[in-house]
């Protein structure tokens, strides 16, 4: 009995003991679990039942002055992988699918099988594609053949968006572009991210442990805000014009760059800005300059190549017109005029007699004038139309350093211009106090400081506009994604710099250099343009023996009469010893024609203009043969008939064509194929002898540049190719311009 008892006893202590531990064990573990690993095991339980889906808002588009989109944002996809629900049976399948729709190399196709390989139930394969390639996927998966493979399980898509710049290197370096995540890096898209970038949304739903939806009554939805929307000042036609001009200098002179900035001079509106080489946004990261590409090309270290490339890449990116400084040349002499004219230290009758150089006290040698026999006496509007280096070197020393950098500093020289643009350029300039008779001396005529572009286009609008320095902006609205006008940009008035009538004296004198000096290239039929050229020596740049360097220029201004644009066009070392008349001019003439026309501001021609002025051909498909020949010998055009029959059934160049005076209009009679000739070549002729060989291959010329009055000009630029195919009676346009072989 005792033993028993003992057993028992013995039992119930064991019994004791088990249970004891047993929860000491489970107090340990709930101890593990609620204390130790509480909040980590919490936050997977609540991530198991809730469902938290990101809605990617939309950018803000940007649009130009004329409503034309410039970049928006469009749904695109991403696509993306289940590798738990991958197996033997459907990961071939799968790889060869994404493989060739996706167009993979061998490469991309062995990481995407690493892919399928991975933990996790969430692998993104390709971002940003296309609709049509997430169509052609989900009809692949969705076909009856191959729904046994469950790709469906596997692969999915999220909807989100992209940006695209419909005009691809348009204002690039203006506009920039965004990155993989939407956000802005350069131009526009970085400097008004925040306004362009909307608010994410969110899809909050309730699920259960199979991550299934429970009931839509448990979904919550935060819509997504969409960013604002922004108005440039950008005019899509003039930027086009504009970008024209700077890419036929970088064919015909393979400078380092070609630059130019086009203001509204009333309001500091910012019309047009290229900078070349530029850059497709929707691929900024690839080199489409030909010159970079054949640098490139040459460079056969492949670790120096790449180095080179994203060299080059970073300066497409680069918008020289605000992100750099150059030495303005003799653009600057403007500058000198208006200062001297505003202190009445000249007058337009004051006079000078340039002998080829000056000596400057303090200097070792004469400073030569880029006529080196000098120009004789003349008066101030004929020094700045000759672009005389002594003359304006004496101004400036009558001038003085206190009214000199009084004016500098007034015209905005001193300090950025404040332009809604990132990273601009700080000038880099000498101040009063370290001035001396040389460097005074070399200020006057446009060389010792350093300025941006945008500076001298806004200093350019202040002569323009009266004497009054405006901000310059890019963007004039911001509107919310309703559309509706939350902000719009007012004009910024800074200072008065000059009088009203110092404003006048200069625009006559600018005027001049257009009409009789070194700015002929820049004359447009019907408008008074204002001008100057100018060259900088780029000094330290080039080592003694070597060819010395040069940035050309020419600043313009139009119409004389009422100023309503002021423009900047640069060449950043040309290969030829030209002026800016002789390669800027031209392009500045061809942008002022196509600003006023976009301005409304129409023509009036001269009596000399007027006689060269091309006429309208009439139609006269259906008459006679008789009558279509008295009809064009009415409006002085001459005729071709072809054919043997006796009404006209098409006629070249067809009607409202606008061809010169005495031009020909070839006469069809009968239904057969237009007759051809090759185009000549015009490189070089004069425009009596382009006349004569245009009528000798039976064909029109257009004449565009200088003037004929001036018999130096040449042609350097033709609207259809040597040796191309036309029909006879075609109108080819001819560009003309005299080439100064002297840097002025």
């Amino acid at each position: 009995m005792n033993r028993f008892k003992k057993l028992c006893t013995s039992r119930a202590f064991i019994m004791f003991l088990v249970i004891v531990l047993f929860l000491g064990a489970g107090i340990s573990r709930l101890f593990y679990f609620q204390i130790v690993h509480g909040k980590e095991y919490s936050e997977k339980a609540q991530n198991q039942q809730l469902s938290d889906k990101e809605i990617e808002a939309r950018r803000g588009t940007i649009y130009d002055s004329q409503g034309n989109v410039l970049a928006q944002s469009a749904t695109v996809y991403n696509v993306f992988i289940d590798p738990s629900k991958i197996n033997d049976t459907n990961r071939t399948v799968l790889v060869d699918l994404l493989s060739s729709t996706l167009e993979y190399d061998d490469k991309e196709r062995q990481e995407l099988v690493e892919k399928t390989n991975q933990e996790g139930q969430y692998v993104v394969v390709e971002r940003k594609v296309e609709y049509k390639i997430r169509k052609s996927l989900a009809e692949f998966m969705d076909a009856d053949e191959n729904k046994k493979y469950k790709l469906r399980s596997c692969l999915g898509f999220e909807e989100t968006t992209r940006r695209y710049y419909p005009y691809g290197t348009l204002a690039s370096p203006v506009l920039g572009f965004v990155g993989s995540d939407n956000q802005g890096l350069e131009g526009i898209e970085a400097y008004y991210d925040e306004v362009l970038t909307g608010e994410n949304g969110r899809i909050i739903t309730v699920a259960d442990a199979a991550s299934k939806s429970i009931s839509d009554e448990f979904e919550t939805t935060i819509p997504a805000q969409d960013g604002n929307s922004l108005i440039l000042t950008i005019n899509g036609s003039i930027q086009h014009t504009l970008e024209k001009g700077l890419q036929d200098i970088l064919e015909e002179y393979s400078p380092k760059g070609a630059y130019g900035v086009v203001m509204d001079v009333k309001t500091g509106a910012v019309l047009a800005m290229a900078s070349l080489p530029h850059y497709d946004c929707n691929n900024p990261r690839t080199v489409i300059y030909d010159k970079y590409i054949e640098d490139i090309k040459k460079e056969k270290d492949s670790d120096k190549k790449a180095e080179l490339e994203s060299t080059y890449v970073q300066k497409q990116w680069r918008n020289f017109t605000v992100a750099d400084t150059y030495v303005t040349g003799s653009v600057f002499k403007t500058f000198i005029s208006a200062a001297a004219l505003e202190e009445k230290i000249v007058s337009l009758d004051t006079t000078f007699t340039c002998v080829g150089s000056i000596k400057v006290q303090g200097w070792n040698k004469p400073i030569n004038c880029h006529v080196h026999d000098g120009h004789g006496t003349q008066n101030l509007t004929q020094g700045l139309g000759n672009s005389c280096n002594p003359f304006f070197i004496t101004i400036g020393q009558k001038l003085g350093v206190h009214n000199y950098f009084k004016y500098f500093d007034g015209f905005g020289f001193t300090e950025r211009t404040g332009i809604d643009l990132p990273g601009e350029a700080a000038p880099q300039y000498y101040k009063e106090e370290q001035y001396g008779i040389v460097e005074l001396s070399s200020a006057s005529f446009g060389q010792t400081n350093n300025v941006s572009p945008i500076q001298i286009c806004t200093a350019l609008s202040a002569i323009a506009n009266g004497g009054t320095l405006l901000q310059p902006y890019l963007v004039s609205e911001i509107r919310d994604a309703d559309g509706k006008t939350i902000s719009k940009t007012e004009k910024t008035t800074l200072r008065q710099v000059i009088s009203k009538d110092t404003s006048s004296k200069v625009l006559e004198m600018m005027n001049y250099v257009v009409e009789e000096g070194t700015g002929r290239n820049a004359k447009v039929p019907g408008y008074s343009v204002c001008g100057k050229t100018g060259t900088s020596e780029k000094l330290g740049e080039y080592k003694e023996g070597e060819k010395k360097k040069y940035a050309v220029s020419f600043s313009a201004i139009a119409p004389a009469e009422d100023p309503r644009v002021a423009m900047i066009i640069i060449c950043d070392e040309p290969n030829q010893d030209l002026g800016g008349g002789a390669i800027c001019a031209p392009v500045a003439a061809a942008v002022v024609e196509e600003t006023m026309k976009q301005m409304g501001v129409e023509p009036t021609y001269s009596e000399d203009e007027a006689k060269e002025l091309a006429i309208r051909v009439p139609s006269v498909t259906g008459k006679s043969v008789e009558s279509a020949k008295s009809t064009l010998k009415s409006h002085e055009l001459q005729a071709k008939v072809v054919g043997n029959g006796k009404k006209i059934v098409k006629q070249s160049p067809s009607a409202d064509n606008e061809i010169p005076k005495n031009g020909m209009v070839v006469l069809y009679t009968e239904n057969k194929s237009e007759e051809t000739v090759k185009v000549p070549d015009f490189d070089g002729l004069t425009i009596a002898e382009a006349n004569r060989v245009a009528a000798s291959y039976n064909l029109n010329i257009k004449i565009s540049g200088n003037d004929s009055k001036n018999a130096n000009v040449v042609a350097y630029k033709q609207s259809e190719a040597y040796g191309s195919e036309v029909g006879i009676g075609s109108v080819i346009t001819v560009s003309f311009k005299s080439n100064q072989a002297l840097l002025d």
